[in-house]
């Protein structure tokens, strides 16, 4: 059964509280991104977008800074905020386990924080786990991630999966060498760090739940109709249901559609169906949009109003002159 083709499933869903946005870079995952939180604010719906791609194209996209440690309102969007998060992570800003009023030397606390990054990838995992705690007293209706090219958005995807992998050896620890560490750490001090461990992991099983619930968070996937685009798209649609994550839509970006004029916009138009159709025929059960590509950059917040039309109109396949 062929879906509609347009986002409009996402603006109907009352119940979604996060949307990730991803695909291969320079596709149009922050135009796509951004028109959707637009839309979104446009319905009245309380709305974060935040960027966590390195190359952080947001404030290209809005035409103005975002911060990267508080939400800005968006100018010219009521109900709109945007924020642009470092990937980077400084194993030293982070305050977990929190040893502050530990009862010990430093040394002792150096130790600790060494058992604990042991666990790959954890400090990341625990960056993204700080950042989703730390938005909930702003109460979003929804918050929309524009994630960098599609191996860093498989990592993010994962982080609560493995923060919790993390924490559970971590405490599996507490089982094998609990002598030894209590002696180290002091009693009181063991309790306390493995009792904060714990609670993280309570919290850490929500998020993942979260992800897990179509109801409350499902992904777009943005690509190009070239092969390397829908090679990746393939995989990040793959991968997605290997971590039990939802996705509905496919935004097909920067479609041609040429006159008799112009023999290399035929040529690459005749290029660009074959793998459309492709696509088109794979993810039949998905709301598959199609955007024509646009004659200059979606720039500032009256282009993205015009561009969020594109993705509410459902557009012919392009056909293409002989």
């Amino acid at each position: 059964m062929d879906q509609e083709r347009t986002l409009k499933n996402l603006l109907e869903k009352k119940t979604l509280k996060w949307i990730f946005v991803g695909g291969k870079g320079g596709v149009g995952k922050t135009t796509t991104s951004s028109s959707l939180a637009t839309l979104l604010a446009q319905n009245g719906v309380k709305v974060l977008i935040i960027s966590t791609d390195p190359a952080h194209n947001l404030c290209d996209c809005f035409d103005q800074k975002f911060s990267g440690k508080e939400p800005t309102p968006v100018a010219g969007i009521e109900n709109l905020w945007g924020m642009e998060i470092d990937p980077t992570i400084d194993p030293n800003s982070l305050n977990f386990p929190d040893f502050e009023g530990f009862e010990t030397d430093q040394s002792t606390k150096n130790f600790l924080s060494e058992i604990i990054s042991q666990v790959p990838g954890i400090d990341e995992a625990m960056s993204f786990s700080a950042l989703i705690k730390s938005l909930d007293k702003y109460n979003f209706d929804v918050v929309v991630f524009d994630t960098a090219p599609t191996g860093h958005t498989l990592r993010l995807l994962n982080f609560p999966n493995l923060l919790e992998k993390g924490i559970e050896k971590i405490i599996a620890l507490k089982n094998k060498f609990q002598g030894i560490l209590s002696s180290i750490a002091g009693q009181q001090n063991f309790d306390k760090l493995f009792g904060d461990l714990e609670e993280k992991k309570k919290t850490v099983q929500l998020v993942v739940n979260q992800m897990k619930d179509p109801n409350r968070t499902t992904f777009v996937a943005v690509c190009i109709p070239e092969f390397l685009s829908m090679y990746e798209t393939d995989r990040l649609v793959y991968e997605l249901a290997k971590y039990e994550i939802d996705i509905q839509n496919i935004v097909i970006n920067q479609v041609l559609y040429p006159n008799e004029t112009c023999k290399m916009c035929r040529s690459r138009a005749k290029m660009q169906k074959k793998y459309m159709d492709q696509i088109l025929e794979l993810y039949e059960d998905l709301h598959v949009v199609i955007v024509p590509l646009q004659e200059s950059e979606v720039r500032g917040v009256e282009n993205l109003k015009k561009f969020c039309q594109l993705l509410l109109t459902q557009q012919e396949i392009p056909k293409i002159p002989e």
